[in-house]
């Protein structure tokens, strides 16, 4: 899923599940800012203070990275959580949607609902969790699952697709053969291109087992909603049997259909400024807001608040260390982070018969 989803739809899914604006804002900032934290490594102080950072994301073209021993603590944990069902690591580590490994970290995340960092992990694990149902059949380790032959997409012109190819390697090719992608991207789902992270998409491709995979991925986008409403609902009751719980309001349901079935921009920033004018309209039921824009990096961003920092080689940069750094978004971002891939990879994951770090 791309930033229209992770960071709009997620914001309307916590509203409509009783939080805040303001606490909405940081689950929803938190949950986009999975892919944009790309630095890791120590972050140093002038006054000798240190502080460790995870990476939730690869820089650039994220899908051809083959450091096997990153992919899986990167990959794994938050984009492409294993169901852990088969016999053999390949077949565990297989992404399926809403599975009961899933709903584990979710409960996991409920449990600290009072801690500070709290909000921030909940809105990581929605990340996780809300992607199960886009990267459903790929795995987030260098696997035959992940090969991709005859991809096909209904309504999807050359120019079209020429475009969503752009959009994952910031190059345009004239001509592609899959299976050079296939071998050429070896994690996850780049070699299926972008089409997993639209609403909208129908596509069709045959795997690394020679099966027939037909997608559908509207009702699977609102039933991720669905679902993450369900688990903000539970969240604020702390309670973790968040699958009972009730989800979007119908009306909201139908009008978030209609919207992730018409907001077909390839750019997937315009497709969240549609989003965000349709809240700012009043289009959704019940909802009538600005959503502040979200800034991955440079001023006005989590990382710069924090530190004063701008960018993403911050090697040879040692910002002044103060109180206001414990309480800032980044600092808690990175926690829940830390917090996050511990239970997912050391705990949960083994107790699943996976164990990848």
């Amino acid at each position: 899923m791309n930033i229209d989803f992770h960071y709009g739809v997620v914001y309307i899914a916590a509203r409509a599940g009783g939080m805040t604006p303001g606490d909405a804002l940081t689950v929803a900032h938190a949950c986009q800012y999975v892919d944009d934290a790309t630095t890791r490594g120590i972050l140093r102080f002038k006054g000798g203070e240190t502080f460790e950072r995870f990476a939730t994301a690869h820089k650039l073209f994220d899908y051809a990275n083959t450091e096997s021993d990153q992919n899986r603590l990167v990959w794994t944990p938050f984009h492409f959580l294993p169901a852990g069902e088969g016999e053999t690591l390949e077949e565990k580590a297989i992404c399926r949607p809403d599975s009961e490994i899933a709903r584990e970290v979710v409960r996991c995340a409920i449990r600290q609902r009072d801690s500070e960092t709290g909000l921030h992990r909940l809105g990581v694990t929605l990340h996780t969790y809300v992607d199960t149902w886009a990267h459903q059949g790929f795995a987030g380790i260098e696997s035959q699952w992940n090969r991709v032959h005859l991809l096909e997409a209904q309504d999807c012109t050359r120019k079209g697709w020429l475009a969503s190819f752009k959009l994952a390697t910031e190059h345009l090719l004239e001509h592609i053969e899959e299976d050079v992608l296939t071998i050429a991207l070896p994690v996850g789902h780049g070699a299926a291109l972008h089409y997993p992270d639209q609403p909208w998409a129908r596509w069709h491709y045959i795997d690394g087992r020679n099966n027939f995979v037909s997608r559908h991925n509207l009702p699977e986008f609102v039933q991720a909603a669905e679902m993450a409403c369900r688990v903000v609902r539970a969240y604020m009751a702390g309670r973790e049997d968040f699958e009972a719980q009730p989800g979007l309001p119908a009306d909201v349901k139908d009008t978030l259909t209609e919207l992730l079935d018409t907001n077909r921009d390839m750019d997937d920033d315009q497709r969240l400024r549609n989003i965000c004018e349709w809240v700012k309209a009043g289009r959704i039921p019940g909802l009538k807001e600005p959503i502040p824009a979200y800034i991955a990096k440079g001023r006005g961003s989590w990382k710069y608040q924090a530190t004063g920092l701008e960018g993403d080689d911050d090697t040879g940069d040692r910002p002044e260390w103060t109180s206001a750094f414990e309480k800032s978004d980044y600092r808690l971002f990175h926690d829940a982070v830390k917090q996050h891939r511990f239970v997912t990879t050391q705990e949960i994951l083994p107790a699943h018969g996976l164990r990848i770090a």
